[in-house]
């Protein structure tokens, strides 16, 4: 179990909407993400931007990459008909501190026509000690920054190249340069109240073995959250050359389970976002608001903005309140569930098809989230089931061993009939993901007594 998070009281007020911040905040409040800055600093191995993608779901990449008034008119409209969005970032699909005007001025046309959204930035690093006085005088109050490696020579392994005031810096240099300047930001933020994210991508074989000394050395800098993502390999990037593997799912989760152990909050929630993402974490609808489609100068209701997210404050506050009661009852027994979900909070998908699960712990009358387990998708239709799928199957197993129940849409009698004799009991349920685990909950004791071995 994850350590009891270290952040300030007020920190957690403030961070009660941001849905990447806060596992609660995330089933209920929508981020919206704006393509404004293309251009970056640094080369990333594991990176190949496209802005044209639409089907591809990864940092970095973009339907179209938007002016700072193309990105008002969107942001305008968006809030106009989203009532639950908090969180207006920009993330890409360059870096934005490479491209400060679009940056900043479309930061500030979001502050000025819709103040009740917080602001957030992600950012290589390399340049923030530059802007910190720009982003607290337009009180973006949420900063994630990517720290892949604190040892220069892991980091030249990662980054070929950074470019900074004219100047391009290769090979250990760079790292070296990148890294200093990434840690010098952290720090400036932290001292000033700012709240610092920092993401860091698994690379098996470079860092995965530096991630917990990575993780230490931002928490002692005042970090407020380590978000550890599994590699993604971009088509035509120097990884896919060399021919490097993304880690293992069973991987991941061990290293977030180590990281938490030493104290830091981890994020076990993230959905690795493209840089247009709007709407819930894990349910993409950028492709509900095109630009074309936005007025001019669509109202906004003020009123009824402020009363929809009083009413989910108000929420989120009664389900903390309750699971931090219960979480002081240590004899409360907990049932660990696991749930197969396309999104929208819902019981929605195959267990075949799924490439992570939603993990959930439950004393039958309050649910907790506890993170999100990738896994490689056992099957995704006849095309795709010639594989080793006994292998992923003993993986998926392996990786859902602390889980006892299973939800999902449909599974077929062959993984129905493993996980039995593993001790997870597979339930086929539709619709609210809380309901259905609640509702599963009345079989643990049928699960507790019948002989599963023989499926």
């Amino acid at each position: 179990m994850q350590p009891s998070s270290c952040i300030p009281n007020e920190a957690e007020e403030e961070i009660s909407r941001h849905p990447c911040y806060s596992e609660e905040a995330h089933r209920f409040y929508a981020r919206m993400h704006i393509p404004v800055a293309p251009a970056c600093n640094i080369q990333c191995n594991y990176c190949n931007r496209k802005f044209d993608c639409v089907n591809e779901s990864r940092p970095g990449v973009v339907s179209e990459v938007l002016t700072p008034e193309q990105a008002e008119r969107k942001v305008k409209g968006v809030a106009a008909q989203l009532m639950q969005l908090s969180v207006v970032g920009v993330a890409g699909p360059g870096d934005p501190l490479a491209n400060p005007e679009q940056t900043f001025d479309t930061f500030a046309r979001v502050k000025r026509h819709v103040p009740d959204v917080s602001l957030c930035l992600s950012t290589n690093g390399l340049t923030l000690y530059r802007h910190v006085d720009e982003i607290i005088e337009l009180g973006i109050r949420h900063v994630t920054i990517t720290i892949n490696a604190i040892d220069p020579d892991i980091g030249r392994e990662i980054y070929p190249w950074v470019f900074d005031e004219g100047v391009r810096y290769e090979g250990r240099e760079a790292a070296e340069l990148l890294i200093s300047r990434q840690l010098q930001g952290l720090e400036m933020l932290a001292k000033l109240g700012i709240l610092v994210k920092v993401n860091s991508i698994m690379i098996p074989g470079v860092n995965d073995h530096h991630l917990p000394a990575v993780s230490k050395r931002v928490k002692e800098l005042g970090a407020t959250l380590h978000n550890v993502t599994p590699l993604i390999i971009a088509p035509g990037s120097q990884y896919e050359a060399d021919g490097r593997k993304a880690p293992r799912p069973k991987e991941l989760h061990n290293l977030q389970e180590l990281l938490g152990r030493d104290g830091m909050k981890v994020m076990r929630h993230c959905r690795q976002c493209r840089a247009d993402a709007i709407g819930l974490l894990g349910q993409d609808r950028n492709q509900d608001f095109p630009l074309e489609a936005m007025e001019d100068d669509p109202a906004i209701n003020e009123a009824a903005r402020a009363q929809f997210q009083h009413d989910l404050d108000a929420k989120i506050r009664e389900r903390v309140k309750v699971r931090r009661e219960r979480h002081m009852q240590e004899n409360a027994p907990k049932i660990r569930v696991a749930v197969a979900t396309r999104g929208g909070d819902k019981v929605n998908q195959h267990f075949g098809h799924a490439t992570e699960f939603l993990v959930y712990d439950t004393d039958g009358a309050e649910v907790q989230l506890l993170g999100v387990r990738k896994i490689q998708a056992y099957c995704h239709g006849k095309a795709d089931c010639n594989g080793d799928k006994a292998a992923t199957l003993q993986e998926i197993i392996s990786i859902l061993s602390d889980c006892r129940i299973l939800l999902c849409s449909g599974i077929g009698e062959g993984p129905r009939v493993s996980l039995n004799k593993a001790g997870v009991l597979p339930l086929v349920r539709k619709g609210g993901i809380q309901e259905a685990i609640l509702e599963s909950v009345k079989y643990s004791s049928y699960f507790e007594n019948i002989n599963i071995s023989k499926g």
